[in-house]
């Protein structure tokens, strides 16, 4: 135990803080004490704020959605709490730190996903354009449906198609599908068809005899230069 106590005796002790020091933790202490205060108290003057801005719009029948401007985190969480008690539905869009923002929209307004994917990619939404993309979509898988119900009714012509493909390439055969349907709905056959009613191997052999032929009359041609020439060599 003696020995103990002697090392312990040794041992350098904790420096005393002088009133100075303390003076000045206190002060610390207390400078961070009215920060905190402060922050709290404006962070309330602010839940007050977007209270009555949110009362506001609630109360105009004419507004359906409302879009806030770009806050901090801890400013569009309180949007979101003061926005959901009021029942409304909300969704952030933008990048942090730069544009992130809350828009709020009545229960009652009928948000479509589309109008979601266009907010996310920062773009303005238009009603007058979607509908007509809408129509446009719409009337394409009309138009697909009754396509897909005359090629079940016409085998052939599915065959026709799919060789015509192979032949030209698929984009150019299936506007040739086009055609060809349009005008077998209102009784029109191009003159061109008319004439034309070979098969189209029989097409193909003759195109495949023309190309053997112009290959022959090359060959000819060829030999013919080469024995002029040399008749006129001394």
């Amino acid at each position: 135990m003696d020995l103990l106590d002697s090392i312990m005796s040794k041992m350098d002790k904790p420096p005393s803080m002088n009133d100075k020091q303390k003076k000045m933790l206190k002060e610390q202490q207390k400078a961070m004490e009215e920060a905190k205060s402060k922050e709290k108290e404006r962070l309330n003057q602010f839940r007050k704020h977007i209270e009555e801005r949110i009362n506001r719009f609630i109360q105009n029948v004419t507004l359906m959605k409302k879009k806030f401007e770009p806050m901090g985190k801890v400013e569009r969480s309180i949007v979101r709490d003061v926005a959901d008690v009021a029942g409304l539905i909300t969704y952030a869009f933008g990048t942090e730190d730069v544009d992130r923002h809350v828009m709020a929209f009545k229960k009652e307004y009928p948000l479509t996903e589309d109008e979601l994917e266009a907010y996310k990619n920062g773009e303005e939404w238009d009603p007058e354009k979607a509908k007509e993309a809408a129509m446009h979509k719409e009337k394409q898988q009309h138009e697909d449906k009754v396509r897909a119900q005359q090629m079940k009714k016409d085998p052939g012509s599915n065959k026709f198609i799919e060789k015509y493909e192979r032949l030209v390439g698929k984009e150019t055969g299936k506007e040739a599908a086009r055609i060809l349907e349009v005008n077998k709905q209102f009784g029109f056959v191009r003159s061109e068809l008319k004439k034309d009613k070979r098969t189209i191997e029989e097409t193909l052999a003759d195109i495949r005899a023309k190309k053997l032929k112009r290959g022959h009359d090359e060959d000819d041609e060829a030999e013919h230069d080469t024995e002029s020439k040399d008749e006129e060599q001394p």
